[in-house]
């Protein structure tokens, strides 16, 4: 389907691959859990596919692409492409069966084959580790890490992408196909062996692309898009190098076929004139995160070198001004000409919900405001319209685009002076604790009066289908809240009950009232709306719906007070106040287009402000503000880290710094490398930080050894995220290397995350096995100082 001279061409990059009501996570639920054969699951997963190709159609977009879906993940999609499978999983060449793809993906229990297929995993009888699993750049999608070993060989082991052109053209539709490029693959694996650098696979890497790209062509392939985004990073010499030898050789093998090199996420920068270079026909530009750059693109394209624009929002859900964007294009296309010019997304519509439609109980001034999946096509194929045949072919859309942007940039919903007014009136005072942490942290142990290598758990408890199914009953209406609340107060003072029966020393109340940890306090703050259909992928069949942060933030009332109030009545221990730090609940919510990030996060920092005075009000002495998604929020250039740490610590201190020196803060963030941002977590000044450690064997107490870190330290002490319980000694081995590295006295003991996605039969004996090994290590150092 070549595109009709009455538009421009127009791609999507992507779309997304759940299916409008989570058909996919069905489909793979039901198979792995034995309820459905393979079968079934490729149907399911073919009809999700040809419905994304009828819709992009219907809807106008003219590059629609193919090999954008997965059952699980497009870079372990491209690991069995390329047969990059290690040894463990056992395949020896051919097909690689659905089974190993699973295992690579979930880990598999050691029974050996799922209920239909005879495959027997290597080992069968322990069973295998899933791969590695790590954030997708700077998004909330998390992607299978490829692993690679010295004398890596590389061959076509899968033919998808080809399969899925196919498939496509069977139905009708002619796609342009998408792979993972080379570059970008391979920076994004890791090797076993610290001294192999992955870019050295490259030669024997390409040779499978090259087949892949061959079989394309000879199917009538005319375009191919390659993902590159690590374009938009720091890259050295040797990574530029590596992209020079991949296109060449693909210009070299495949001379007659169009590739689309498209990077995103970012701007070129300094690696603009490495894309220029590359014998590409054409060239993708992330306009949305980087519009600056176009200019500089212009000035040095070559003539021939077709320009994806990407105008339309990939990442965010805000509905785009037609009119300011055709302003930006119209010169543009007058100066490149149709012929070399297309409209695009930012990036994949894999980052943002299916179809606002289906939001039915979205107030309809907030929903003229949003564009999903769905709708942003509808832009695009919009844009591309008014392109070809003037602004007059869309009118009625243009017009309406224009009227929700302008409603909303008045809206006294998304502006509240009073919020705006204390943003302003914010002085350094307020970011500061009263005294020093040597000073704080004398008048909090008088206070709390803590033995050595205190112990604690990170917050919540598991969330049993017991409480699940009640928090369902009271959502319909089918539990009333009197009986919820009672049904809450008891699982929460059992919890509390059995924190003192086993001997912890500070409680968590355990947050069986919480949904999510973002949420939860979300629902509670003016600023932010909720969906209930706007499900985007974060891997696998885990799906999150994220809030939108659509206006001014600000804490109507208190929103943990009642909860905290209730678990302190029934204990005389110590009981932390639990909240969620500023940076983490922006970081995983659709943000405002409209403001800095900065500004947001300062607003939701004044708010949390005001629950922890709140709590410390109520006695609270002891208050978590949990900060799991600082690291991640981090620029993906170092050049630009300092303005984001700078405004995120500073989040962080003006919701944590407004109470007396005797009130102990504490934070928790998840799995991090600190060494690079170590400054940035001490300058927090939270008096105790509780981190992940244990799956490093306490490696990354590294970063906080000697005096760069002088506050209180909760390493992990054991994996919360596999269901085995590790053995007192293991603890106390992890405990002793904590030792070796910081001083006695900042030690805190606790487990790595929250507990609640784990059993209780899982959680007690872990926790009773941790309480013994610091009770060992206490009365080896009392011993000591004897």
């Amino acid at each position: 389907m070549s595109p009709s001279p009455s538009t421009l061409p127009v791609s999507t990059l992507g779309t997304p691959r759940i299916g409008p009501r989570r058909e996919l996570k069905s489909a793979l639920e039901s198979y792995w859990s034995g309820k459905s054969r393979s079968d079934d699951l490729l149907a399911s997963a073919a009809a999700l596919r040809a419905s994304n190709w009828a819709r992009q159609h219907a809807l106008g977009v003219t590059n629609i692409p193919s090999n954008d879906f997965s059952l699980y993940d497009h870079v372990l999609d491209t690991s069995l492409m390329v047969g990059a499978i290690p040894e463990i999983y056992g395949w020896t060449g051919g097909p690689v069966p659905l089974d190993t793809y699973f295992a690579m993906a979930r880990g598999s229990q050691g029974d050996g084959a799922h209920a239909d297929c005879g495959h027997h995993h290597h080992g069968a009888g322990q069973g295998v580790p899933a791969l590695e699993m790590t954030k997708w750049f700077d998004t909330n999608y998390h992607y299978m890490v490829p692993e690679f070993t010295a004398g890596q060989r590389f061959s076509l082991a899968a033919t998808k992408p080809l399969d899925e052109y196919l498939e496509a053209k069977a139905l009708g539709y002619e796609t342009r196909p998408v792979l993972l490029g080379p570059v970008s693959y391979l920076k994004l694996g890791k090797s076993k062996d610290a001294s192999l650098d992955p870019l050295s696979l490259l030669p024997g890497l390409l040779p499978a692309y090259v087949e892949m790209l061959r079989r394309l062509a000879a199917n009538g392939a005319e375009w191919v898009q390659i993902d590159e985004p690590c374009l938009v990073l720091d890259l050295d010499d040797k990574s530029r190098q590596a992209l020079r030898v991949a296109y060449g050789m693909f210009a070299y093998a495949l001379p007659k076929l169009k590739l689309m090199l498209t990077p995103y996420f970012g701007a070129l920068g300094d690696n603009l004139d490495t894309a220029l270079e590359l014998p590409v026909a054409g060239l993708h530009l992330d306009l949305v995160r980087a519009p600056e750059q176009l200019d500089a693109v212009l000035a040095k394209a070559p003539r021939g070198l077709v320009l994806s624009l990407g105008v339309i929002d990939g990442r965010n859900i805000w509905r785009a001004n037609l009119a300011t964007l055709l302003d930006r294009l119209e010169p543009v296309v007058a100066r490149r000409g149709s012929d070399h010019i297309q409209i695009a997304s930012s990036c994949s519509l894999l980052h943002v919900p299916i179809d606002l439609e289906q939001e039915t109980e979205l107030d309809a001034e907030l929903k003229s405001w949003l564009a999903f999946s769905v709708q942003k096509m509808g832009e695009l194929a919009s844009l591309g319209r008014a392109l070809a045949g003037g602004r007059e072919s869309v009118a009625a859309e243009i017009a309406a685009s224009v009227l929700a942007v302008g409603t909303r940039s008045t809206s006294p919903r998304v502006h509240d002076a009073a919020v705006a007014a204390r943003s302003a009136a914010v002085t350094a005072e307020q970011a500061r604790r009263a005294s020093p942490f040597v000073e704080r942290h004398a008048l909090q142990q008088g206070v709390l009066d803590l033995p050595a290598f205190p112990t604690t758990t990170i917050g919540s408890f598991p969330q049993t289908s017991e409480v699940r199914k009640a928090r369902a009953a009271h959502a319909k209406g089918a539990l009333d809240d009197t009986a919820y609340e009672a049904f809450l107060r008891h699982e929460t003072e059992a919890a509390i009950r059995w924190q003192e029966e086993i001997g912890l020393d500070v409680l968590v109340h355990g947050e069986f009232e919480r949904n999510d940890m973002v949420q939860y306090f979300g629902e509670q703050l003016a600023g932010f709306a909720f969906t209930k259909s706007g499900w985007v992928q974060s891997y696998g069949s885990r799906y999150v719906r994220p809030p939108i942060l659509f206006g001014d933030v600000s804490r109507p009332k208190p929103m943990t007070i009642e909860w905290w109030r209730y678990a302190q009545s029934v204990t005389s221990k110590p009981m932390k106040g639990m909240l969620t730090g500023p940076v983490t609940i922006l970081n995983w919510s659709f943000v405002r287009d409209d403001v800095p990030r900065s500004v947001a996060c300062r607003q939701i920092a004044l708010a949390i402000r005001d629950e922890v005075q709140d709590l410390e009000k109520a006695g609270a002495c002891m208050i978590q503000i949990d900060e799991a998604a600082l690291r991640e929020g981090l620029p993906l250039r170092r050049g630009e880290w300092g303005p984001y740490l700078a405004w995120a610590v500073e989040s962080f201190r003006l919701c944590a710094s407004g109470v007396a020196d005797r009130t102990q803060i504490h934070t928790h963030m998840c799995y991090s490398e600190f060494n690079d941002i170590i400054d940035a977590i001490a300058a927090m000044d939270a008096d105790v930080i509780s981190i992940e450690t244990s799956r490093s064997k306490m490696e990354l107490l590294e970063a906080f050894v000697g005096d760069n870190y002088p506050n209180d330290i909760g390493p992990g002490v054991y994996d919360i995220h596999s269901p085995r319980v590790p053995a007192v000694a293991e603890m106390t081995d992890l405990l002793d290397k904590a030792v070796e590295r910081l001083r006695a006295s900042q030690i805190w003991v606790n487990p790595d995350c929250g507990l609640k996605t784990r059993k209780w039969e899982e959680v007690r004996p872990a926790l009773v096995n941790m309480v013994a090994a610091a009770r060992q290590l206490r009365a080896r150092f009392a011993e000591a100082a004897e």
